[in-house]
């Protein structure tokens, strides 16, 4: 997305809500990004790598930091400037599930086919769509019910674009049925922790009101 120097952006950091950890932030007209890896002077084109595999095949909104003894690249993130108050997240058009639960449900979609593509391959990570459509068309899920439609939820930037109009019956079914699926290519392998860190990119309130609500349905179980 962008190749920033060091002088065209601020620095700060975020505290964490419940952690009690300080998360680096990096503030550019008016977008804010969170860092994501570090590298020294001599790895700048692992640094490029890294980035341009964020942006040009994952979709994401990432920043390159330019600075004399080292590269640095952050993901943007959605974050709250009043950190004594965990914010009330935004509710849907359609008066349905709030918004950032469906920016979490779609995160964790495109994390578990990023997985699958990284340690399996493309063919394994194809499979992975048509599984997903075929679960779309058998629990009428929007925008999950064609093979095009799974293909678009995969690239779509949750953070941009619209979002699917999914109700917690929806991302109940989701979170279900791609636990199932996840367990046909991992295994007994504990993929569920590696793909909520999908998770990371919503702020830390935003992350911690979907985990607290997830636990609430009775897929949530499957993901502890």
């Amino acid at each position: 997305m962008f190749i920033l120097k060091r002088q065209d952006v601020e620095i700060g950091s975020f505290q964490h809500p419940s952690k009690g950890q300080k998360i680096p932030i990096l503030s550019y007209q008016g977008q804010t990004f969170r860092l994501l890896s570090v590298f020294n002077a001599a790895q700048e084109e692992e640094a490029r790598t890294l980035w341009r595999d964020l942006t040009d095949n994952r979709g994401k909104a990432c920043v390159l930091l330019e600075e004399p003894e080292r590269f640095s690249v952050w993901g943007k993130i959605q974050i709250e400037r009043s950190l004594g108050k965990t914010p009330q997240p935004e509710a849907l058009a359609n008066g349905g599930v709030s918004a950032v639960f469906v920016k979490a449900g779609v995160l964790i979609i495109q994390a578990m086919y990023e997985d699958i593509e990284d340690l399996m391959g493309g063919k394994q990570a194809k499979r992975f769509e048509n599984d997903l459509a075929e679960v779309g068309q058998q629990m009428r899920l929007p925008q999950m019910n064609s093979e095009d439609s799974v293909t678009g939820l995969l690239k779509l930037d949750p953070f941009s674009a619209a979002l699917p109009p999914w109700q917690t019956n929806h991302l109940n079914t989701i979170f279900k049925e791609l636990h199932r699926i996840g367990k046909n290519y991992f295994g007994r392998s504990n993929f569920t922790e590696r793909t909520l860190e999908a998770l990371d990119e919503l702020s830390p309130p935003e992350r911690d009101a979907f985990l607290t609500w997830l636990r609430q349905l009775s897929s949530g179980e499957l993901w502890q």
